[in-house]
This record gives C-alpha cells, sequence and structure tokens, in this order.
C-alpha cells in the first residue's frame, strides 16, 4: 500500500509508529508566525527547512506567506530546488570543490545564496561560479555568540567584506547571523535586551559595511527562541525561523508557547507491570537529543527510556489504561532530529488524513 491511500482514513487505522502532524494546529502555528513576521514587523519571512525537509511541506508555508526557503546543507537546497522552490538561503558554509561546483550549477534552475566566512571559501565558490558562467549570491555570517562559525562584528566583518568584494564570480547581498544566544536569560526583559544587543553589533556592522562602500542588502537571522523579538529590530529584512510551525517540547521549554503540532503516534505492546507502558516507538521514531518527547494523557510520567525499537514509560501510580494494543501518543522532542527518521509526513484533520507529505530530503546530508 502506497503512503497516499491512507488519505480518508482515520488516523486510528494507521499502521504504527507513525509521524503525525495536526494540520489545524499546524496551520494556526504557521499564521501566528507570517502575522508577526510579515505583517506586524512587515520583513520577509524565510522559513528554516532543516526540521521538514518536505518541498511540499515547503510549498504550503509560500502560500502562507512565506518567501523562499532557508536549508541547513548544499543537498537539501537541491531537493527543493528540483521541486519549484525558487529562491534558497543555504544557512551554512558551502565547502570543497565538488560542492562548490554542485551549488553553481544549481544557479542554472534556481536563486541560491549561502553563507561564507573567509576569503578561502568565497575564491572556491567564486572559481567555480566562473567556470559555469554564472554568479553566486553569499552572505557573510557574523557570529553573535554561537560560536560555531562566522565573523565577528565589527571590522573583521568589514575586512572580509572588502576582500570577498574582489573576488570574481560572487556578489555580496548582504549579512546572517543566528542570535540564540539572546535567548538563554530567563526573564522576559533580560531575554529582550540580550537579542537587542546582539543584533545591535549585527546591524552596526552592516552599516559600517556600507560606509565603506559595500552593497549590504539582506540582514537574514531569527529562529524560533527569538523571531518574536528579532524580527523588530530595527534593519533586520528577513528572518528564518521554521522550527515553531511544530511547537515541539524543545521550543516549549525554551518559552515558545506554541502548540504541540507534531506527533508520533505509538501502540502499546506491553504492560510489564502497572507502573510500565511500553510501546512500538523508540529512538528509529523519535528522538530525545534536546528535550524527551511527551506521552499526551499520562500526567504522571516519572521516567522515559527509549531503546532503538521501544519507548517505556514509568509511571508513578499503578493505571490501567492504556492496555495493549491501545495508541499512545508522543508530542515530538525536538522537531529537527525527529522528522528525518521517517519517510512520510501524515496531516490529519481532526482525525481523519488529509495528505501525506514525503520527506524528500531524509538522507541528503551533503
Amino acid at each position: 500500500m502506497t503512503p497516499t491511500h491512507f488519505i480518508g482514513q482515520h488516523r486510528d487505522e494507521l499502521d504504527t509508529p507513525v509521524l503525525l502532524v495536526d494540520l489545524d494546529i499546524l496551520d494556526r502555528n504557521i499564521a501566528r508566525m507570517a502575522r508577526v513576521i510579515t505583517k506586524e514587523a512587515g520583513v520577509r519571512w524565510r522559513p528554516h527547512t532543516k526540521g521538514m525537509k518536505s518541498p511540499a511541506l515547503a510549498h504550503y508555508l509560500q502560500r502562507a506567506g512565506a518567501q523562499g526557503v532557508t536549508c541547513a546543507k548544499l543537498a537539501e537546497a537541491e531537493i527543493m530546488a528540483a521541486h519549484g522552490i525558487q529562491d534558497i538561503l543555504v544557512a551554512n558554509q558551502v565547502v570543497g570543490p565538488i560542492k562548490a561546483d554542485r551549488l553553481a550549477r544549481l544557479q542554472q534552475f534556481t536563486r541560491v545564496t549561502c553563507a561564507v566566512d573567509s576569503v578561502e571559501g568565497a575564491t572556491a565558490l567564486g572559481r567555480a561560479a566562473i567556470e559555469h558562467d554564472t554568479v553566486i549570491p553569499v552572505l557573510i555570517e557574523i557570529d553573535t555568540g554561537i560560536h560555531r562559525s562566522g565573523t565577528q562584528p565589527g571590522e573583521a566583518t568589514v575586512r572580509l567584506a572588502e576582500a570577498i568584494t574582489q573576488v570574481e564570480g560572487i556578489r555580496l547581498m548582504g549579512l546572517m547571523t543566528w542570535e540564540a544566544m539572546g535567548a538563554q536569560p530567563e526573564k522576559m526583559h533580560e531575554k529582550k535586551q540580550e537579542v537587542a544587543r546582539l543584533l545591535g553589533a549585527f546591524t552596526d556592522t552592516a552599516e559600517a559595511c556600507r560606509q565603506r562602500g559595500f552593497p549590504i542588502e539582506i540582514l537574514s537571522c531569527g529562529g524560533t527562541v527569538t523571531y518574536w523579538m528579532s524580527a523588530f529590530h530595527p534593519g533586520i529584512t528577513e528572518i528564518q525561523a521554521g522550527g515553531g510551525i511544530y511547537g515541539d517540547m524543545m521550543y516549549r521549554g525554551k518559552g515558545v508557547d506554541h502548540e504541540p503540532a507534531l506527533t508520533v503516534m505509538t501502540t502499546v505492546t506491553s504492560r510489564h507491570s502497572a507502573q510500565t507502558v511500553t510501546t512500538d516507538g523508540g529512538r528509529k521514531s523519535m528522538s530525545m537529543d534536546l528535550a524527551d518527547p511527551q506521552p499526551i494523557g499520562i500526567d504522571d510520567m516519572v521516567k522515559l527510556t527509549l531503546s532503538a525499537e521501544h519507548a517505556i514509560v514509568d509511571v508513578s501510580k499503578p493505571r490501567d489504561t492504556p492496555g495493549v494494543g491501545d495508541h499512545l501518543e508522543f508530542i515530538a522532542g525536538y522537531s529537527d532530529t525527529t522528522v528525518f527518521l521517517h519517510n512520510h509526513m501524515v496531516g490529519t484533520r481532526q482525525g481523519i488524513v488529509e495528505v501525506v507529505w514525503p520527506i524528500l530530503g531524509r538522507g541528503h546530508l551533503t
């Protein structure tokens, strides 16, 4: 049976484990993000699709107000381009002759911008672009606290901008950053102050580049934990937040009060004891690296253990339900590392399967 045969069935008829998305909740989360970013803040929404990996879902977001997408890897961008997405940002460094060649070839089909943080990386992209008679647009990544990649704000970025504007085959379009460290403080006013401080350094650097005559059109930033602050910072032109459409446990734990739309439905396979519920969904169907999945309807869980193929839920008091053969649904712990475990995402509305989205980016890691 092909996955599209599920359409029209009740969700309870599906075999498990299965990745589900509640379309009513998804629509509300999408509408909320689109409203805040595009209507209230008046900037562009370029959602990150590393936790979606589905061109069909990317198109769904375009119809809801997004403009283009963000990808984590070049292979993800290739999948999106092959399925009609026309404006893509790879928010990552594209390094090495093989990848540079792929990126240059991709420009023939769609506009794909990527991040750079070194002259060496920019020069390699320029060579590939010249070979294919094209130009690769780039954004300089600035490090605002993640300490993973990117130049330092200020003069270091200005110097890099000066160097790469001399590189034939690439075009400097702007700057990007990920200011997530600004969301670390617990108190809301401290979060806002820290995000404003980090983005202040970011936008000040953009202005310093402009004063030297370098073209800075795009200022791209903003993840789900900060978008509702970052979108309103003066000078920001686009927001990359994407994972908020799911409202997973990781984001909820960081104070993002989006509704949980993404779940993994499992079947109870054993009641090993009156205080233990074992299901057929383990680490191969849901992740617990940044946050634990949360079983729906069990409010006295004291421990969750995931093995390869089982979830073991220990509860504080003996209980009769759920019984063997019953379904137990888990809110996704972290959507990015849950979605890519599945081949399809099944969208339901009021319990009925309405759509099945292939996760075509699964396994495309280069």
